[in-house]
């Protein structure tokens, strides 16, 4: 049976990425059991596909994140999300499919500025702190990119003791942190 939510579509795409593969209308197509115009009356052109992409795994990403939360997203503290970012990004499981956004070098701008757009949501209201404590969760933010980047691509993946004194690390420029 053919596959037909842009949901199911979503996450063979991804799929295909986990497994090395390139994105295409075609390789999506096929994985998907669909026509290649029955994939595009889902995404109608290769730009939509991939901004998809991109907002299915930031979705997932801020979900978990917002699972993690102990109060209503507007009323937790920049230093709860920068907590919350850092573990994420440090103790999940490494996947390729991550990095969706440096898949397509034609659409790299366009799909990091959406990744950028969609996880930026997550440090609203960053630019209203003081610079030291800016410089702090920028500090944790770039450790947790890291930590992330390594494990989406699978270069110097931080072990399990590293990754303690990474979190150890990060938790102590939070400490800094009034708000």
């Amino acid at each position: 049976m053919a596959s037909n939510s842009r949901e199911e579509i979503l996450a063979h795409a991804l799929d295909i990425i986990r497994g090395g593969g390139a994105i295409s209308f075609d390789s999506v197509a096929q994985s998907s059991g669909l026509s290649k115009p029955g994939l595009m009356y889902h995404f109608r052109t290769k730009e939509a596909l991939m901004l998809g992409l991109v907002d299915h795994v930031a979705d997932e990403w801020l979900r978990e994140m917002d699972a993690r939360l102990t109060s209503p997203f507007q009323s937790s503290t920049m230093r709860e999300r920068a907590g919350i970012y850092v573990e994420a990004c440090v103790t999940r499981e490494p996947d390729p499919a991550d990095i969706v956004m440096l898949t397509d070098p034609r659409l790299r701008q366009e799909l990091t500025a959406r990744w950028a757009e969609r996880i930026s949501t997550w440090f609203v209201g960053l630019e209203q702190l003081a610079l030291p404590e800016r410089g702090y969760i920028t500090a944790v933010r770039l450790l947790a990119d890291g930590a992330w980047f390594a494990g989406a691509t699978g270069i110097n993946i931080p072990t399990p003791d590293e990754r303690a004194v990474i979190l150890a690390a990060a938790y102590e420029l939070l400490s800094k942190v009034e708000a």
